[in-house]
């Protein structure tokens, strides 16, 4: 009876935290234990000035992810403006040509070794507007290369390969160029492309820009497929309902993806602000943010949020789950494929098991 009545009153406190509004505050994504990284077309960084400055450093300050690549910095001393806000972060800037490519990361785990960019001569413009940024990287002894990317919008969803200008077929040539670099210079490396790559993973084959990377399943895996063929309420690209943003891995990284902890996620702000998408829009961005987090250790099960143990921060953390319909492999205690009230019930009685011992 007493572990009954326990049960009801930790279910409640959860689902009563999680009923209340939520804020930007409430956002959150990395953690201490797992390497994140996240890709954000920003639009004509700060879309609205001072207002934009000042949502975006809340919002990085609360998902407390170890990488971000930025799309779309239009203005540098306001980047830098928003970098002060930043104490635990620095930023790498090339240019504003264009909308520039930029990284925002944490400084006491990220250890740069290069940032450069590729395919930047005259020959490549067509494929590459903005040429990818490279930033070699170390955390936690793992070396990483992250290609930060933006490749041309638009088109007509066919691809014209007797038209050089045909935009589905500028992103066709910049995906097989990317492949062709990270095949040739980075064979055995652990790689993640991503960015605000303009097209969608689910084209008919005849049309899919990304075709050739996609028939390659022993080398290359796009971490967010099950993202783009999911709901239209996950995509990235909610002002034309479309999935645009991408995580591409290497084989190198696939046991890592498979592991309990890692999570593939469209981070969807809007829900956390009072105007919702419009309010995001209007001060933020058209772009949602695509976050990947990688685990290159192991994890308890029932540990949500990976600080070493289960308790109720983790009951709390996966109501959020459920309430938000989002799945965590490290929550799904039945192995059922769903984050439900069965799984919050399973954790509790964990909980005061572990109580009783």
């Amino acid at each position: 009876m007493k572990a009954k009545l326990f049960t009801y009153f930790i279910l409640n406190i959860a689902f009563f935290t999680f009923a209340s509004a939520q804020d930007l505050d409430d956002l959150y994504f990395g953690t201490n234990e797992t390497f994140e990284v996240m890709t954000w077309n920003i639009e004509w960084f700060p879309k609205n000035d001072q207002i934009t400055v000042d949502y975006v450093t809340q919002i990085i300050l609360a998902l407390d992810i170890d990488i971000l690549a930025i799309q779309e910095v239009d203005d540098i001393d306001m980047f830098d403006q928003m970098l002060n806000g930043l104490p635990e972060y620095t930023g790498y800037l090339e240019s504003s040509w264009f909308a520039g490519l930029a990284y925002i990361y944490k400084t006491d785990v990220i250890e740069i070794n290069d940032i450069y960019e590729i395919y930047t001569s005259s020959p490549y413009w067509s494929a590459f507007p903005r040429s990818p940024m490279v930033m070699d990287l170390n955390f936690m002894g793992e070396n990483i290369y992250v290609i930060n990317n933006h490749f041309k919008c638009c088109g007509d969803g066919t691809m014209n390969f007797d038209d050089l200008g045909d935009e589905e077929t500028r992103r066709y040539t910049a995906s097989n160029l990317l492949k062709e670099y990270i095949d040739t210079n980075l064979p055995n490396e652990n790689v993640i492309v991503l960015g605000d790559l303009n097209d969608i993973l689910t084209d008919a084959v005849a049309n899919n820009v990304f075709q050739m990377i996609i028939n390659d399943t022993e080398n290359y895996l796009f971490a967010d497929m099950e993202i783009a063929e999911g709901s239209t309420s996950d995509w990235s690209y909610p002002w034309w309902p479309s999935h645009l943003d991408h995580l591409l891995i290497t084989n190198e990284l696939f046991d890592e993806l498979d592991n309990s902890s890692s999570v593939v996620q469209t981070i969807k702000i809007d829900d956390y602000m009072d105007g919702g998408f419009d309010d995001y829009y209007e001060n933020i961005s058209d772009h949602r943010p695509v976050a990947l987090k990688l685990d290159f250790g192991t994890s308890i099960n029932g540990d949500v949020n990976l600080d070493g143990t289960v308790n109720i921060l983790d009951v709390i953390a996966t109501v959020n789950l459920v309430l938000g319909g989002e799945y965590n492999s490290v929550a799904d205690f039945n192995g059922d494929g769903n984050v439900d009230i069965l799984d919050v019930i399973l954790m509790v009685n964990i909980i005061l098991e572990g109580e009783s011992l």
